[in-house]
């Protein structure tokens, strides 16, 4: 199958699947063709079945803003026209889903009928959708989609529950990649962080304040008090200043590190006890997939997706959100050495069900099935 995938090229979840799923897809003979305005974070190979489309859009006197979903728009019509695409899927609501119908419509115009599968991420649906400037459009961007996913039962339930969609939403989950996210020996490193053997926590976001990157400082520094322990920080955001002050303030700065956005972030895991997400908004929690494929159990806030993973008590454990002292207790009883390999053996075996060779059969015989209704349609 000839597949074009639109996508936010940017280290945020949405992109990760997006490009993760496009490299699968390539793996298993597809070609496929990534349109967007910058090489996406993790399209870090090309092989012959692997394109890269550029938008390029720009500034005009006129405009406050360059006029990006038309450019990708336009961009759409030429890889479908010029690659004979036969099929778009585009991820996140606003803009793709919109600019996919654009494109669909004028393709329309030259003869050529294309199906749009529009997958949903997440904060599309929960705070940037509910906003009631674009909740028109996203309402009707979904419903004119051929075909619609979500990440997880919970952002379905939302979506029809804060849009009126007339749409079928079929889930399916987001998935890792076990031959990259592993568990591997980097025992050195774990040394250089941890020489007296302190308990090593992570925590991995783009430090928004949905991510409530306070509350990982707070509880650190109750286990801290507890417990011999480091805590790495991994990634960057409007929040992380405020975060390092909180480490100052609470006079436990020299045991975190702020790691900045990382590549590798799976060497990071692979030395890592227990991963941490207070979230006050998580569609599913793919952070949390990662460190459980590298065998750290998860403490998490039990909102959106975040439950369908993290099972209570088996891969680590789920409180409301905000509850610092709740997630302090169940982290340290985690951290307890008669628990750890136990949690660390379940969130390894959790995280195989999500593997991308268990996950990529679903979309192929979603696309296939949805090439199929539209071609239907159009003979009719």
């Amino acid at each position: 199958m000839n597949i074009g995938i639109v996508c936010y090229p940017t280290f945020g979840g949405s992109g990760v699947v997006a490009t993760e799923l496009g490299k699968g897809l390539a793996k298993h003979g597809h070609k496929v063709h990534f349109i967007t305005y910058s090489q996406p974070a993790r399209l870090d190979f090309l092989n012959e079945n692997l394109f890269y489309h550029e938008v390029e859009f720009h500034n005009y006197p006129l405009f406050e803003y360059p006029p990006y979903e038309l450019a990708l728009a336009s961009m759409m019509v030429s890889v479908v026209k010029n690659e004979k695409l036969d099929l778009l899927h585009v991820h996140y609501a606003i803009p793709h889903a919109s600019a996919a119908y654009m494109a669909k419509q004028i393709l329309k115009t030259h003869g050529i009928v294309i199906p749009v599968v529009t997958t949903l991420h997440g904060t599309d649906i929960t705070l940037v959708g509910k906003d009631a400037s674009y909740e028109p459009v996203v309402t009707f961007s979904i419903n004119q989609s051929d075909g619609v996913t979500a990440v997880s039962e919970e952002l379905k339930r939302e979506t029809f529950e804060y849009f009126k969609i007339t749409n079928e939403i079929e889930v399916i989950p987001n998935f890792i990649d076990l031959e990259k996210f592993k568990k591997q020996k980097k025992d050195h490193f774990k040394t250089a962080i941890c020489p007296n053997d302190e308990a090593l926590i992570v925590h991995t976001s783009n430090f928004r304040k949905v991510k409530r990157v306070d509350d990982v400082i707070n509880i650190f520094a109750n286990i801290h008090h507890e417990i011999p322990a480091k805590l790495l920080m991994i990634g960057d955001g409007p929040e992380r200043m405020k975060a390092e002050a909180l480490g100052r303030e609470l006079g436990i700065g020299d045991a975190i590190r702020f790691l900045g956005k990382l590549e590798a972030v799976e060497e990071v895991l692979s030395v890592a006890d227990l991963f941490i997400m207070p979230s006050e908004k998580e569609s599913f929690g793919l952070a949390a997939l990662e460190a459980m494929a590298c065998e750290v159990p998860v403490i998490s806030s039990n909102v959106g997706g975040i439950p369908e993973l993290n099972i209570q008590g088996v891969t680590g454990f789920l409180s409301p959100v905000g509850d610092i002292e709740d997630m302090t207790r169940k982290a340290l009883f985690v951290l307890d050495k008669d628990n750890l390999p136990k949690f660390k053996e379940n969130a390894l075996k959790r995280a195989k069900e999500f593997d991308i060779t268990q996950i990529l059969p679903l979309y192929e015989a979603y696309y296939q099935r949805i090439v199929e209704k539209t071609t239907s349609k159009a003979t009719i």
